[in-house]
């Protein structure tokens, strides 16, 4: 993700980008009250399972707030409003029609998802055209900022003087700053503003929604600036971003230092607890009278960055271990100082992969695996055609047209993961489950299928394919209890269309890729049959279509979080696109062929060897 930092931290600084981040104010309730305006003005509460998941600022004002008992919510506010939000239907197709919204806006098509209510913009080609323009015709006060190169009629009316919204520093003047070596990094985060102040003005017009933006030349510095000012804002974080002739601290690094490290994003749970007990350590050493107690609730970037001799090489002896990627002491060594060379993704009209999960208490018997694996695949397959599936017009026998619907990709590869719960240790306690295992095949073609009910493909998809990736994952048939289940489909490859990528319209190339699944032995075939027509597995949970993909702890937005259930705890409003596996935790793939250990990365590349070998 990041550059290595091993040379001088300003050689690594990329400020020649202009990004924007935007976060759609409390979400999930935005959603509620764009279909029923009457809501905004009360207090709003969204829950799923007994559980608060988000609330308005309404009802933030009276004292809710989320990941909150709905007893409790009801007992602060009697008049808070409750809806349910365990269907996330209307949250994707919100999500998906809020990016489309913002990608329009994009030139380089550079439009990255974060979760169901975050986008990232990079518009640095926007900013340079208009900076070159604003150079060249010095134009009158008020100037005009071009939304497109070919049409000079489209754009709108700003004040080159000033920068709306606020601004790190605060308390700022831009006439009066325009004296440095910055100036031209100053200006392009000046029409950067007036871009995302403008963008903010059309979505909340047009769409309904109100946002909160970020101005910077980073996704790291932009998300982190934008959180100053909620809900309804944008900041900028202005420059000097560098240390100052004088040692004065930059802007960049003052305003990371005030950060608690945890709320730093790439650095995770496990590596915020390494750092401050490390942190904690050396202010015992030196004899610091901060008790304890604070030390380990709050530790400030700052508190790290300024401990002497600290330096990558030290970072990453901290954090290395098992499970952390390598180079992590100097990633997280540029993370400190606010140094991020990752760039935005660019746009795409289908996901790179789709994930379901589901997470329990307790799961360690075989009909509890069969049932959450149905209730997983059929929610999958829903998912599959909502998103990979595009309506068109066909002709019909009669000479006339119907609708009917196409698959744009396929995806190729079917992936079963698991996240088996350690076992007791002396004293009785459990360590911590973060440690995933998979095990990846080829997705039999009959899933796609669309003349097939939904139920129908998953209970043969659960029977044909996934029995026999669990089997491989755990083959001893008791003694295992699992924390987790996921479900995912990856290696996506278009259908038809005109892009490299592209398979085109030949039947034959397109259905090509065929499972090779081992052959499932006839015990346990007739023993899953069994176990399904026992305990009524095939009475689907009609809330399965509503199951939310996964994500990781980076990849999330604001609104993307979900308690513990008396029983179980569902992965919350995953990314809308896709679902990137956390650095903490370790994917090992399983080849169904030879039975390889395979890091999950290369398991696709693995695959194909044996379908052009067999």
């Amino acid at each position: 993700m990041l550059s290595s930092c091993r040379g001088s931290l300003a050689m690594k600084r990329k400020d020649d980008r202009i990004i924007l981040h935007f976060d759609v104010d409390a979400f999930y309730c935005s959603v509620f009250e764009v279909e029923n305006p009457a809501l905004k003005s009360v207090p709003l509460c969204v829950q799923q399972k007994q559980i608060v998941v988000t609330c308005n600022y309404e009802a933030r004002r009276r004292g809710l707030h989320k990941l909150q008992l709905i007893r409790d919510a009801k007992a602060k506010c009697p008049d808070a409003v409750i809806v349910l939000g365990e269907d996330l239907t209307k949250f994707r197709d919100a999500s998906k029609a809020l990016y489309r919204f913002l990608r329009g806006f994009s030139w380089n098509h550079k439009v990255e998802a974060l979760g169901f209510d975050e986008v990232f913009l990079d518009v640095t080609d926007i900013i340079e055209y208009n900076l070159q323009i604003l150079a060249e015709h010095k134009q009158p006060q008020p100037a005009f900022f071009h939304l497109h190169r070919s049409d000079p009629t489209s754009g709108f009316v700003y004040d080159a003087t000033n920068i709306p919204g606020h601004t790190y520093p605060q308390n700022f003047s831009l006439s009066a700053s325009l004296s440095g070596s910055d100036d031209s990094l100053l200006l392009r985060l000046s029409l950067g503003s007036h871009l995302a102040y403008h963008i903010r003005q059309q979505v909340e017009q047009q769409m309904g929604y109100t946002c909160t933006v970020g101005i910077s030349t980073s996704k790291l510095l932009s998300k982190l600036v934008g959180n100053l000012n909620k809900p309804n804002a944008q900041t900028t974080l202005l420059p000097p971003y560098e240390y100052e002739d004088n040692g004065a601290l930059g802007n960049v690094a003052s305003f990371m230092d005030a950060h608690d490290i945890g709320k730093v994003p790439d650095i995770g749970f496990k590596m915020t607890e390494k750092l401050r007990h490390y942190v904690l350590k050396c202010s015992l050493d030196s004899g610091s009278s901060i008790p304890c107690s604070e030390r380990l609730e709050r530790t400030t970037v700052g508190d790290l960055r300024n401990l002497p001799g600290l330096n990558a090489q030290v970072l990453e002896e901290i954090l290395a271990g098992p499970g952390m990627q390598r180079g992590v002491g100097f990633k997280t060594w540029c993370l400190l100082h606010g140094i991020d060379d990752t760039e935005v993704a660019m746009a795409r009209d289908f996901p790179k992969q789709i994930s379901i999960e589901d997470s329990y208490r307790c799961m360690n018997t075989m009909e509890g695996v069969l049932r959450e694996l149905l209730t997983l695949s059929t929610s999958l397959l829903h998912r599959m055609r909502a998103d990979l599936t595009v309506e068109v017009q066909v002709l019909d026998g009669n000479h006339g047209q119907k609708k009917t619907r196409q698959w744009l990709v396929h995806p190729r590869t079917l992936r079963l993961s698991t996240r088996p719960r350690p076992p007791p240790g002396a004293d009785g306690n459990r360590a911590r489950a973060s440690i995933r295992i998979s095990r990846s095949t080829s997705l039999p073609t009959f899933v796609f299928n669309l003349a097939e009910p939904v139920e129908l493909l998953a209970k043969r998809l659960v029977h044909e394919s996934l029995v026999v990736l669990f089997r491989h994952l755990h083959p001893e048939r008791r003694g295992w209890d699992l924390s987790l289940i996921n479900v995912a489909v990856t290696n996506m490859v278009e259908t038809a269309g005109t892009s490299k990528s592209a398979a085109g319209r030949d039947i034959g190339k397109m259905f090509k890729f065929r499972e090779k699944t081992s052959e499932v032995p006839g015990s346990v075939k007739a023993n899953v049959t069994s176990l399904i027509q026992t305990n009524n597995i095939g009475a689907v949970n009609t809330m399965a279509a509503s199951r939310a993909p996964a994500l990781d702890a980076i990849a999330i937005g604001s609104e993307d979080q979900l308690p513990l259930s008396q029983s179980t705890q569902l992965s919350e409003a995953a990314s809308t696109w896709d679902e990137s596996e956390s650095d903490e935790q370790c994917f090992v793939g399983i080849c169904p062929h030879c039975d390889a250990r395979v890091p999950d990365f290369a398991l696709a590349a693995h695959l194909r060897f044996h379908e052009v070998n067999i």
